[in-house]
């Protein structure tokens, strides 16, 4: 079949309503291994060292606001908008011609790490500058109860603003107080017969009663913003009432325990002078700072005013402080986002793509064509090969002479030899860091090698048989998971609460689970027949999946040990398994001559892929390549690339000299990287000179 009619076949599949009736659309993943990377600025098309612009011109907006399915997206991507899902490409075209539109612009310098922290998620500024722009959202779309919600429950609570709003009534009423008659002793100079002067007499008074002890207890919360000021207006109140009435003994103490503290809050410089002098003055007025002081009633009505002024202020300067928010604020990020994903990937669109979704990374479908690099050095057939990490920057692969090697992708050179094994390496492995590989050897051991180093780090100790997989535990499990794990199978917890674990099968049939730092075996699953050829953990690191000779996947819990769910329906042994990202769909490898998608939530396989060769005694590999591809070796040498969505054969890569034993992809290199019974590693790319498949 030509690379026409590979064409011809993809346009007639080319929209989601043309699916077959069994295979169901496939659920969006949480973390996109497929071809799309970031860089910087400066992108590069024609020599990676002269900076160019993007092939597709001006990014013009990515996706409509107006268009419901988008809208409905914007919802969900704004209630969880610190999580790193934003968009996907529209798979309503045939991959193949969206590959054909692609420009290659190479590796970004990136000046900010996936790891740096460009801003506090926890910052309560950031917090309230999410909800309000989340508000605004809604309150652009019509949803007004919602925004209020949002706002009430984000700000002050209902029960909390009705709290607030009593204690300022009581203060008010406290303040201005009620006329009580009061019996009051005084002293006037009258004359008397005696010719004496100073005689005492009580006598009743109006008095202006202030529950000036409740006003004080109610200020003790956070009220108004400039709390001590007004505190000491409210004491020079009082201070001058205890002068009217001529009560200058408490006027006395007033002035020196609640005055005095509050000096630097006086209004004018002269002021706490003034209400000193006023001790040994007749009555307020007489001091020249106080003459029009109008009395305790109106004074009172004055405080409250003030008050009230200063509560407005406060109202008006926590809505009007930074809260000025560009129009559709919310949807200007997502169109930046989606830009910053396009432009800064490894292979640029020709055209600028339509987005259909939020809820997934942009990924461009790349479909390597060509041979990007090859890795020689070992002397021995390359039975295994990992990109190291998540960012791939290395390349990890074991061999039938013993060692492991650590090559630059890049550059294609070797960068360390890890020498230590006794036998035939088959399986290698990293954590998601890349700070630390694991191999599995025929020597029945698993080594833990650190990256940095060029040393092995810690030898796990199984058996005496080959082991033929590791893998290291993805450390997904939630934090209530991880307290529930502790309690209830406290013999367990530190099997999957732990990053540094590992799982491994080999001949023997068992599967064991290594604690890493302390080095020995937290359990093992018995119940296949034969050897276990392939060991890997479920997306969340709850169940561990292996597959076997005996032609069964199984699949294990790690509280338990149990088997819970046994699949018998390869007819040959079952090399490999490998699952997706959201844990929906698992892929198996098999010596019938067929790799299978498995609906992970039916148990049932969806879709077969063919057109490889895996029937003798070799471990032939098969592995997910994002959300579009499948790729796998074959005994024939060439490797092969799968749409997993159709299951129809893509392109068979040609360039390896012996049996390719598997292909693995990583995102964020945008490359395959194959292993081969020839002594060598190829990585695969996308070149646009050549047909976008190859003849087959």
């Amino acid at each position: 079949m030509n690379a026409n009619a590979i064409q011809n076949n993809q346009n007639n599949h080319n929209s989601l309503s043309n699916r077959p009736s069994s295979a169901p659309l496939r659920s969006p993943r949480r973390v996109s291994p497929s071809p799309v990377t970031r860089g910087n600025n400066t992108i590069q098309i024609q020599q990676q060292t002269q900076p160019q612009t993007a092939s597709f011109g001006p990014l013009k907006p990515a996706f409509s606001a107006s268009d419901p399915a988008a809208f409905s997206d914007a919802i969900s991507t704004a209630s969880s908008l610190f999580s790193d899902n934003l968009p996907t490409t529209d798979n309503s075209v045939g991959i193949t011609k969206l590959a054909a539109e692609l420009s290659h612009v190479g590796m970004h310098t990136r000046l900010i790490k996936s790891t740096d922290e460009v801003f506090n998620a926890h910052d309560p500024n950031i917090k309230q500058d999410i909800i309000r722009i989340i508000a605004q959202y809604l309150g652009d779309e019509g949803y007004h109860s919602a925004k209020v919600t949002l706002l009430d429950e984000a700000n002050v609570k209902s029960s909390e603003r009705e709290e607030q709003a009593m204690d300022i009534k009581r203060i008010k009423k406290s303040v201005l107080g009620s006329f009580i008659q009061s019996p009051h002793l005084t002293k006037r100079k009258i004359k008397v017969e005696s010719g004496k002067y100073c005689r005492q007499y009580l006598k009743c008074v109006t008095k202006r009663n202030g529950d000036w002890p409740e006003v004080d207890r109610l200020l003790l919360k956070p009220l108004i913003k400039n709390q001590k000021s007004f505190l000491w207006a409210l004491y020079k109140q009082q201070y001058l009432e205890y002068i009217e009435y001529q009560e200058l003994q408490k006027a006395f103490t007033h002035l020196t325990k609640r005055l005095k503290p509050l000096e630097n809050y006086q209004t004018s410089p002269q002021e706490f002078k003034d209400l000193c002098y006023l001790l040994t003055s007749k009555s307020v007025q007489s001091v020249p700072s106080f003459k029009n002081w109008e009395g305790i009633g109106p004074s009172r009505e004055k405080l409250v005013e003030q008050f009230q002024t200063m509560l407005d202020s406060d109202t008006t300067s926590k809505q009007n402080a930074g809260t000025f928010i560009p129009p559709h604020r919310l949807l200007t990020l997502l169109r930046q986002a989606v830009s910053y994903q396009v432009e800064f990937s490894r292979y640029h669109p020709r055209v600028a793509p339509k987005i259909s979704t939020l809820l997934q990374n942009f990924q461009s479908v790349v479909i390597p064509n060509a041979v990007h690099k090859t890795y020689t050095g070992h002397q021995g057939n390359v039975k295994c090969a990992e990109f190291v990490g998540e960012l791939g920057n290395q390349i990890i692969s074991g061999s039938s002479d013993n060692t492991c090697r650590l090559w630059n992708t890049d550059s294609g050179r070797c960068v360390g030899i890890l020498e230590g094994h006794e036998a035939t390496v088959w399986a290698v492995t990293s954590n998601k860091p890349g700070t630390f590989v694991a191999s599995a050897s025929g020597d029945g051991t698993v080594k833990i090698w650190d990256v940095a180093k060029k040393e092995c780090s810690q030898t796990l100790k199984a058996s005496n048989a080959d082991l033929y997989s590791v893998e290291y535990h993805p450390n997904n499990v939630s934090n209530l998971l991880k307290f529930l794990y502790r309690f209830a199978y406290p013999c367990i917890y530190f099997a999957i609460a732990q990053k540094n674990h590992v799982v491994s099968g080999g001949y023997d049939s068992t599967i064991r689970l290594f604690d890493i730092e302390r080095g020995v075996i937290v359990k093992t699953f018995t119940g296949h027949t034969l050897s276990t050829t392939s060991t890997i953990f479920s997306s969340i690191g709850n169940l561990i999946i292996s597959a076997s000779k005996d032609a069964t996947i199984k699949f294990w819990d790690i509280i338990s040990g149990i088997c819970i769910k046994t699949i018998a329906s390869h007819l040959g042994e079952v090399t490999s398994v490998d699952i997706s990202a959201t844990g929906t769909q698992l892929l198996s490898s098999s010596k019938d001559n067929s790799n299978r998608l498995w609906d992970m939530r039916m148990m049932q396989s969806v879709r077969r892929f063919k057109g490889h060769q895996n029937t003798s005694k070799n471990f032939i590999r098969a592995s997910f390549a994002g959300d579009s591809l499948v790729v796998g070796g074959s005994e024939d040498s060439m490797v092969h690339v799968w749409d997993a969505d159709k299951g129809t054969l893509i392109s068979r890569l040609s360039g390896h000299g012996g049996i390719a034993y598997s292909a693995v992809w990583n995102a964020n290199q945008s490359l395959f990287c194959s292993s081969s019974d020839d002594r060598t590693l190829k990585t695969w790319w996308f070149d646009a000179a050549k047909p976008v498949v190859s003849q087959y």
